[in-house]
């Protein structure tokens, strides 16, 4: 009883009350555009905006009034989306009203998109701005390259535009996304199809007349690269050259990477070739002043840059790979890729460290210029990188003051903080280079002179002409490897009639060799005099000792007697040749490795026909062009045949010589017949040398 009522007093509440007010379902707005013509009408205004992914969603008659609205003049994230990466849908309903007489012909023009989108016309697909996944690719610089669709079928409609913002990596701002990726950008515009198409014209005319000076930039950097890439080639050993070369050409391949000439480029290739290069472009800056500040002596520090560069280029090379991923990144590949680009960013100090190392060094202008000039570079360089790490959490806005603020402007030319410096860095590094070469040219003009000194005196120790020895036939030549050689060989006669004769090889060539015979001649003349091949290889030896660098020196001493005795001492010299037949001596150690040392002496007698042939290991180490050695086989087969020695000196100058060739023969001449010499010695060449 008391549940009917208390259901009866309810029911008689709810009858006595008025009825409630519903009311109406939230209508979407429609955008009229009347009377277009043949201009262009900007969709502006509020877009019906959905974060997600559903097909539905492009069909005209899906209810979107529940949906938020956000502007597509400024990107998502700057609405109330920060960060926000994956699929998201613009909507936008039209009612178009053409002009009398036109033709109800209608193109869409999007001028960016971040990263990919489609654009759907009352359902239908009319194009899409890059490719959204499964196969994602995307523009690198998607700002300069405008696309325009045709509008098909009724004139009044929805519009919907499906965007894809792909994975954030660790330079990437909070703000981007969306239709507009880009604060200040156009929002999508309408228009006669010929109206669109001429700005779209005009877009990409803008862009690239505002990169003409950028242009003309290019041409100069890619000859002075092409110029230092010619002057590193001369001379290999001089690699300040290739480094301000890579330093000039590495900022033209950065320009067309990111937009010069327009390439479009997908994001991922582009990326994997920008981040080694942008690496090689600050390696390069390392080792132009590590060579322009006269620091490259420093063994330790060369071996330092030379490891930091390593890890350096690891670091952007793997950045660079991660990006064929990044259209399905996941967290460890972000946070992966946030640890490399850090890598990079703390390696941009290293430039300040080479500097203050240069400051314990002598530098003229020019180079304390350049250090003050990449001082200032790599504290910009540093900065904005260091801002844009992360700053979608930091909020640092210094990465685009430094960026899209300039300084100036010529002729429509903006001339930006980084630019500025850039190009005064650029100024002085030229300058500096052009007093460098100017420096190498007189170095090198001191050493050709030091050099021809070297060969004038070793002309002089090598005879015009060799002295005869009473009832021989003796025959010398004597080819250098280099310009300086390391063989030497004296004819010494003595008052009873014998001879003295010293031939041998110094370890290593050029110069530094040629010093070395020269001190040995001199020793060997101040012997003159002396009988005994020992003896004089003895006091050889110990004028040589603790005096050749390390190095060290083979050789015999052997006297020529009247009547065919020949006394050898040998000091590690190869054998000689007897008729075509080796001609076994005494192991001992080389000229000057200890201060002491004792020299055997074996005797030889020639008889009338007989003849000797001594030589230096320059023979046998002749190589041909498929890395034979001319060995002892050949060199036994070349002898027997009893060459002269210019003949046998010839043989291994035309196998391939490798080092310095002596040859000198022997024959003891019959009774009666007149001795004869011949000698054969290179010509000095002056040529090229100031007089």
């Amino acid at each position: 009883m008391q549940f009917l009522l208390f259901g009866g007093l309810a029911f008689g509440q709810q009858a006595g009350q008025k009825p409630a007010q519903t009311s109406a379902p939230p209508k979407t707005p429609v955008l009229v555009i009347q009377e277009i013509g043949k201009g262009i009408v900007p969709l502006d205004g509020e877009w019906q905006f959905h974060t997600g992914d559903d097909m539905r969603w492009a069909q005209p008659g899906f209810d979107d009034a529940g949906w938020e609205q956000i502007r597509a003049d400024a990107p998502w994230g700057a609405q109330g989306h920060p960060s926000y990466t994956g699929f998201a849908w613009y909507r936008r309903h039209l009612d178009i009203l053409p002009a009398a007489g036109e033709t109800g012909q209608y193109s869409i023009l999007i001028e960016d998109a971040q990263d990919a989108c489609e654009i759907y016309w009352n359902g239908r697909l009319i194009g899409q701005y890059g490719r959204v996944p499964p196969h994602a690719w995307w523009y690198y610089r998607s700002d300069v390259f405008p696309q325009s669709f045709p509008l098909t079928g009724l004139a009044s409609g929805v519009l919907a535009i499906r965007v894809w913002k792909a994975p954030l990596n660790a330079f990437d701002p909070a703000e981007r996304g969306g239709i507009d990726a880009f604060p200040g950008d156009d929002p999508p515009q309408l228009g006669d199809p010929n109206a669109i198409s001429f700005a779209e014209s005009t877009i990409q005319y803008q862009t690239m007349s505002g990169s003409l000076f950028d242009y003309g930039l290019v041409l100069l950097r890619l000859f002075i690269a092409f110029l230092c890439l010619v002057l590193w080639f001369r001379d290999r050993k001089e690699q300040l050259f290739i480094w301000v070369a890579i330093y000039t050409a590495a900022p033209v391949a950065l320009d067309i990477i990111n937009k010069l000439f327009s390439i479009p480029l997908h994001w991922n290739v582009a990326r994997a070739l920008n981040q080694p290069v942008y690496v090689l472009y600050l390696v390069s800056i390392w080792y132009l002043l590590v060579w322009l500040l006269r620091l490259h002596e420093n063994r330790s520090l060369v071996r330092f840059t030379n490891a930091l560069a390593c890890v350096a280029m690891g670091a952007g090379v793997g950045d660079g790979l991660l990006s064929f991923f990044w259209a399905s990144a996941t967290l460890w590949m972000q946070w992966t890729s946030g640890i490399l680009d850090a890598i990079i960013v703390l390696v941009q100090v290293y430039p300040f460290v080479v500097i203050g190392l240069a400051f314990r060094r002598k530098q003229d202008a020019s180079r304390w210029v350049v250090a003050a000039g990449a001082a200032i570079v790599q504290t910009i360089w540093t900065l904005q990188a260091a801002g844009a790490l992360g700053r979608r959490f930091t909020h640092w806005t210094l990465f685009d003051f430094i960026n899209f603020r300039p300084l100036f402007k010529i002729q429509e030319v903006y001339f930006y903080p980084r630019l500025v410096v850039e190009l005064g860095l650029f100024a002085a590094i030229l300058y500096a280079v052009y007093r460098y070469a100017i420096e190498q040219a007189a170095r090198h003009s001191v050493m050709e002179r030091e050099m021809q000194s070297a060969r004038e005196v070793q002309q002089v120790l090598v005879p015009e002409a060799l002295p005869s020895i009473e009832g021989y036939a003796v025959t010398s030549a004597y080819q250098p490897y280099m310009e300086v050689g390391g063989d030497f060989f004296q004819i010494i006669p003595n008052e009873d009639g014998s001879a003295i004769v010293a031939l041998g090889d110094v370890s290593g060539k050029g110069l530094k060799a040629g010093m070395s015979v020269s001190m040995i001649v001199g020793i060997l003349r101040a012997e003159a005099g002396k009988t005994s091949p020992s003896e004089m290889l003895s006091a050889l030896n110990r004028a040589l000792a603790g005096r050749m660098g390390g190095g060290f020196a083979t050789g015999m001493i052997f006297r020529v007697d009247k009547d065919g005795t020949i006394t050898f001492a040998n000091a590690g010299h190869l054998p000689p040749y007897l008729n075509g037949q080796e001609f076994p001596l005494d192991a001992s150690l080389p000229l000057g490795l200890i201060a002491y040392s004792d020299y055997t002496e074996i005797k030889l007698q020639l008889q009338p026909g007989d003849q000797l042939a001594v030589y230096t290991d320059g023979v046998l180490e002749a190589t041909n062009a498929k890395g034979e050695l001319f060995g002892f086989e050949r060199m036994k087969a070349l002898f027997a045949g009893r060459p002269t020695a210019q003949q046998a000196v010839q043989a291994a100058v035309d196998f391939g010589p490798e080092d310095d060739i002596t040859v000198l023969t022997i024959t003891r001449l019959a009774e009666g017949v007149e001795s004869t010499t011949s000698l054969s010695v290179p010509e000095l060449s002056t040529e090229g040398v100031e007089a």
